[in-house]
């Protein structure tokens, strides 16, 4: 059999070779490197510690009033709304409005046919005209009888019975007085008028068509939109924070907001509260008023809504975005005079979701890190990125 062992020579070659590949392998890892970047080697942070500067924007505390919010979802609602029905059977000849109009209070609105009522108030003052002459010859033959009872030439029979018929005929005109009464009522209802200001909506019935009483989608809707009010709700713990300075006499300003609470829609005051909490939600429900003279706030709509609960003056202010939450507490980021970051522990005070007081833990003119948070800490250098100018196109 051939022999496979190797000669004590390939050995030490062999040998040789594995502990060059070795050492060279250990020199290559152990060498200085260029760092990297974003974009790949940069040469000048060669054997340096320094990390590349952050871009951070940065937002300064000031100190100023402080106003505190109650923030909700409410809904618009109008003040009034009228569903306007006929209060007579007829046919509808005429509609004097255009869908979406605002109409003026007592402005007519439609017309129902009026002649049928003009015939009934005919017959029914006819009617009356024909009782009133036999009411008049009762009482004519009452004073004569009256004469001739002074003569004793007439029963008290007769003059009582002379004096009832008297006063039948008193009562048959006074019922014919009410039944004109009520034609002219009845005419009068042909012309349907607006019972509110408002702005009205589509019709439910066109001209031409017979509408009853009884119809109960009636002919059209007025809504009034100027003013207009807005319910939303609080939770129970928010209670006293709106109660208290409502009963105290306070004018409580209340703000809607679009739904991406970007555009402020209009301002308002609260007007009043519910009389009972929600047991369901553990919620109160409030009203505000809004005068909508330019009609942004519609019914139906929902809003987001802020109520300015109080003021706190000349307190230190940062926006709310700026402050981070840790195991070591709230905290904010700071730009030092050496533009390094550094971490400022704080203490909250009030609040409304966007700006934020500091009750202590920073000084007016901080520089506060509002955008760049989530890659810094503490000493880590920045550049502070300014906000273009109000107005300039970018390029």
């Amino acid at each position: 059999m051939p022999n496979n062992r190797l000669s004590p020579r390939s050995r030490r070659i062999i040998y040789g070779a594995i502990v060059l590949l070795v050492a060279a392998g250990v020199w290559f890892f152990s060498r200085p490197r260029a760092k990297m970047n974003r974009w790949g080697p940069n040469p000048s942070w060669a054997g340096k510690g320094d990390e590349p500067a952050m871009p951070v924007r940065v937002v300064v505390a000031e100190r100023r009033d402080l106003p505190v919010h109650l923030k909700a979802i409410g809904t618009v609602m109008p003040l009034n709304t009228v569903t306007v029905r006929s209060r007579v059977d007829g046919q509808l000849l005429r509609v004097t409005f255009e869908e979406g109009q605002r109409v003026e209070q007592g402005a007519l609105l439609a017309e129902i046919d009026p002649e049928p009522y003009r015939i009934q108030l005919a017959q029914a003052v006819g009617q009356q005209g024909q009782n009133q002459a036999q009411w008049e010859t009762a009482k004519a033959d009452l004073r004569r009888l009256e004469q001739l009872y002074e003569k004793k030439l007439v029963t008290n029979q007769e003059m009582d019975a002379q004096k009832s018929l008297v006063h039948e005929r008193e009562g048959v005109v006074a019922a014919d007085q009410a039944r004109v009464d009520q034609a002219r009522l009845q005419l009068a209802y042909t012309r349907i008028e607006a019972p509110i200001r408002g702005r009205i909506g589509l019709r439910h019935v066109d001209a031409g068509n017979l509408v009853r009483v009884g119809d109960s989608g009636g002919l059209f809707v007025i809504t009034e939109t100027q003013p207009i009010a807005i319910q939303f709700t609080v939770p129970e713990v928010d209670l006293q924070k709106v109660v208290e300075p409502l009963r105290a006499g306070e004018r409580l300003v209340v703000e809607a907001w679009d739904r991406n609470e970007k555009g402020l829609l209009a301002t308002g005051v609260l007007k009043t509260v519910d009389n009972q909490i929600d047991l369901a939600t553990g919620t109160l429900r409030l009203k505000a008023e809004f005068a909508n003279e330019d009609e942004r706030l519609f019914p139906n709509q929902f809003v987001n809504v802020r109520v300015r609960v109080r003021t706190l003056p000349d307190v230190l202010v940062i926006p709310a975005a700026a402050v981070q939450f840790g195991s070591r507490g709230t905290y904010v980021y700071i730009v030092n005079d050496k533009s390094k970051a550094t971490i400022r522990e704080v203490v909250l005070g009030a609040g409304d979701g966007t700006s934020q007081a500091i009750a202590s833990g920073l000084a007016p003119g901080d520089a506060v890190v509002l955008e760049g948070i989530d890659r810094l800490r503490e000493g880590r250098g920045v550049l502070v990125v300014k906000d273009p100018p109000a107005g300039s196109a970018r390029k």
